[in-house]
């Protein structure tokens, strides 16, 4: 008995051993758990603010401004209005400017027709001008009727470009 004794005691240390050993075993080979990802908050980062840059329009020029008008009509037509707003910004920047609204026909019609038709050509564009704002005591209103003709009155084209009003300025 002395012998099974004194043999138990060390198969109690061994089978200790054996134990821990197979415990360190367990937990060398057990999964790591995944990294936690522990959201980063950066500080705003602010934007640096795009240059305003001032878009200047160029001033108009109203001594090249034509304003057509269809066959034996003063009535303006629309497609007019966006450079008579643009003439009449102009003009109220420059109050004390005198400004002439010539009238002119193309060659139909008879000479009285004519003049007649390019005053009133020229008086549609001074009211048109008068209801954008502009003071229109500096305007001066003159048809020509078939005189001072920009293209050939022989041709369907030519009439179409001598049916204007021409504004023209002193300073």
């Amino acid at each position: 008995m002395k012998l099974t004794k004194s043999l138990i005691v060390p198969a109690i240390i061994l089978s200790a051993l054996v134990t821990l050993q197979a415990c360190k075993a367990k937990k060398l080979v057990q999964k790591s758990a995944p990294p936690v990802e522990t959201p980063v908050t950066l500080a705003p980062v602010e934007q640096p603010k795009p240059a305003v840059v001032e878009e200047k329009k160029p001033e108009l020029d109203v001594n090249t401004v034509k304003i057509q008008f269809d066959f034996n009509s003063s009535i303006l037509k629309t497609e007019s209005y966006s450079l008579l707003d643009a003439v009449a910004s102009e003009m109220k920047l420059h109050p004390s400017a005198k400004y002439f609204l010539n009238g002119y026909a193309s060659i139909e019609g008879t000479n009285e027709q004519n003049l007649a038709l390019s005053t009133d050509r020229a008086n549609s564009v001074k009211s048109y001008l008068l209801n954008a704002g502009v003071n229109t005591t500096g305007i001066e209103v003159k048809g020509y009727g078939t005189s001072n003709p920009v293209a050939d009155n022989n041709t369907e084209e030519g009439k179409i470009l001598n049916r204007r009003v021409e504004i023209k300025t002193q300073n």
